[in-house]
């Protein structure tokens, strides 16, 4: 990671999770549902998709403190998948980020509970944002792009698709339309997002689209990389839980050498495309480099 995106990741991400805590500590709501949110939400985590967001802003020079509230909702919107991730009846996980996962601590019910809670105060979180009080068709744009990307022509749909391509064998392109929707359409409407709040071109908008799908799909496959080769502390769970789920992956579909030179494809193709975009790329460009080399 070079000097200036650490210096970036280091401030915003230290301030993003100063701020996730805050939003659920006000909420008029049953106090154990408040502490299994948090917990969460504490959990930690690289934060890719709120800084994803906060760096566009950035290259378009736009104040990045109007993003505050949009990239926490974003970040809100991936705890709850995660919670329902590791869920018995999904991936069953004991820990995630080196701690007890949520319904370990706090039950199967509350951990449902609490996933559904995130979700659904992240659109509030949204429509209540100062910086667009004044527009309500940004917001508009803002909340109808999110629910596409979460739901079930996105990162739902992806869940799903997942959850049935267990024990068969499916072709690199079934895994890449899964992990497009699974995690790449966060991923992409985290960029979306801030072009949208920083009133960017509908030239500019394509192109990101663009390098967003590129840069969600170079991100599941150095995960399932890492999840053959990487180290267990620095992932904060156990490495190989793909292939003990009888999932198919970049490696086991490809082998892990052509799954390394696949992620060197997509990192290039994801940096063509933002090279097309009129704005300052290089938090982006150094953002992508890290999410291709990351150890965890």
């Amino acid at each position: 990671m070079n000097e200036q995106l650490k210096g970036f990741f280091n401030e915003y991400r230290k301030l993003i999770d100063a701020r996730l805590p805050s939003y659920i500590e006000d909420l008029r709501a049953p106090d154990t549902l408040k502490q299994a949110m948090t917990y969460s939400l504490k959990a930690g985590g690289k934060r890719v998709r709120p800084l994803l967001l906060l760096a566009t802003l950035d290259g378009f020079n736009r104040p990045i403190e109007d993003g505050f509230d949009l990239a926490c909702a974003i970040e809100m919107i991936h705890t709850y998948s995660l919670i329902h991730d590791d869920l018995p009846a999904m991936d069953d996980d004991d820990t995630r980020r080196g701690q007890p996962t949520n319904h370990k601590v706090y039950g199967e019910a509350m951990a449902i509970l609490a996933g559904d809670a995130l979700l659904t105060y992240s659109f509030e979180l949204i429509t209540s944002m100062s910086a667009v009080r004044e527009e309500p068709a940004k917001a508009l744009t803002l909340v109808r792009e999110l629910a596409k990307a979460s739901g079930p022509c996105g990162m739902v749909g992806g869940q799903v698709a997942d959850i049935e391509g267990e024990n068969r064998s499916l072709t690199v392109q079934e895994l890449a339309d899964i992990h497009h929707h699974k995690t790449g359409d966060l991923l992409a409407y985290s960029i979306i997002a801030g072009a949208v709040l920083a009133d960017a071109s509908e030239e500019d908008l394509e192109h990101l689209r663009m390098f967003a799908i590129e840069l969600g799909l170079l991100f599941q496959i150095k995960d399932d990389i890492l999840d053959v080769e990487g180290d267990s502390d620095k992932l904060g769970k156990p490495v190989g839980s793909d292939d003990g789920n009888n999932k198919s992956t970049y490696p086991s579909l490809l082998g892990l050498d052509e799954a390394k030179k696949m992620l060197d494809v997509h990192t290039m193709k994801a940096k063509e495309h933002l090279e097309a975009v009129k704005m300052d790329r290089t938090l982006l460009l150094a953002l992508t480099d890290y999410v291709a080399g990351r150890d965890h």
